[in-house]
C-alpha cells in the first residue's frame, strides 16, 4: 500500500512537469538554432521545472512502488489541459474532456 503523501508528491511533480510543458510552449515561438534562440527564458525555466519535478518523482520512487506511482504522471497532461486552456487560449472538445475523464478513473482505479 502506498502511502497517501507519496501519492500527493508525484501528483505536485506532475503539477510542475507541467508548467515546464506550458513554457515550452511558449519557448517553441521564440526558438532558433542559435545561442540567443536556444538560452532563452522561457526555455531555461521549462527546464528547470522539469528537473524539479523528476526530482520529485524519484524521491516518492524511493518510498513508493513504481506500479502504483508511475500511472499518476498521467495526471501531467489533465494539469496541461487546463494550463494550456487558461494561458494559451486553446480549445477543448468534448472527445478531450472524455479523455480526461478517463485518465482520472484510470489513475483512481491503479491507487486503489
Amino acid at each position: 500500500m502506498v502511502e497517501f503523501w507519496l501519492i500527493g508528491l508525484v501528483l505536485f511533480a506532475t503539477m510542475i512537469g507541467s508548467v515546464g510543458s506550458l513554457y515550452f510552449k511558449k519557448a517553441a515561438k521564440k526558438f532558433k538554432f542559435s545561442f540567443k534562440g536556444i538560452f532563452n527564458f522561457e526555455l531555461i525555466f521549462g527546464v528547470f521545472m522539469y528537473f524539479l519535478a523528476t526530482l520529485l518523482f524519484i524521491a516518492a520512487l524511493r518510498k513508493g512502488d513504481v506500479n502504483v506511482l508511475y500511472p499518476i504522471t498521467s495526471c501531467s497532461y489533465i494539469w496541461v489541459s487546463f494550463l494550456s486552456i487558461k494561458f494559451l487560449g486553446e480549445r477543448m472538445n468534448y472527445f478531450k474532456w472524455g479523455g480526461i475523464a478517463l485518465i482520472i478513473l484510470g489513475v483512481i482505479t491503479i491507487t486503489l
